[in-house]
């Protein structure tokens, strides 16, 4: 690990407690260069599970591209990251818990709408706008139907 400020690789770790969502592990450092402080986070990375894409390329899952799709569709509304963060881990957590080598990103997708639903209807829209790819108005008329019909 380098320290974020200078660059150096060495490193002691002050203290180490479980992540939020308990799926991994969060570490205080301090260079011993320069003594900044940082943190870092561990966490398992699932062996061999794959996302298998619309076009039925596969790639590796990856909770990150998972967090910045949810994160875009949040943009400028009020939803902490911190609820962001819980819906990456939940949804994190059932994809590794109903799948053992390949999930397929429709999947991924309907489990993200499930959840934005839940949390803020306009990430929904967004979300789906760009999941379903929506290519004419009608198509935001019908899902808006679908919100105030679910409540």
């Amino acid at each position: 690990m380098r320290c974020p400020a200078c660059g150096c690789p060495d490193d002691k770790v002050i203290d180490s407690r479980l992540a939020k969502d308990g799926t991994g592990v969060r570490r205080r450092r301090e260079c011993l260069k320069c003594a900044y402080r940082f943190s870092t986070y561990e966490s398992i990375i699932p062996e061999g599970l794959r996302v298998i894409k619309r076009n039925q390329e596969r790639e590796d899952f990856d909770r990150d591209k998972l967090r910045a799709g949810i994160a875009n569709a949040c943009y400028k509304r009020p939803v902490e990251p911190e609820v962001i963060d819980r819906i990456v881990a939940e949804i994190s957590t059932s994809i590794l818990r109903d799948f053992d080598k390949e999930i397929t990103s429709l999947e991924i997708g309907n489990r993200v709408m499930e959840k934005l639903k839940e949390v803020d209807a306009v990430a929904y829209v967004r979300f789906a706008s760009v999941y379903r790819k929506f290519q004419a108005v009608e198509e935001f008329g019908e899902i808006l139907d679908e919100i105030r019909g679910g409540k």
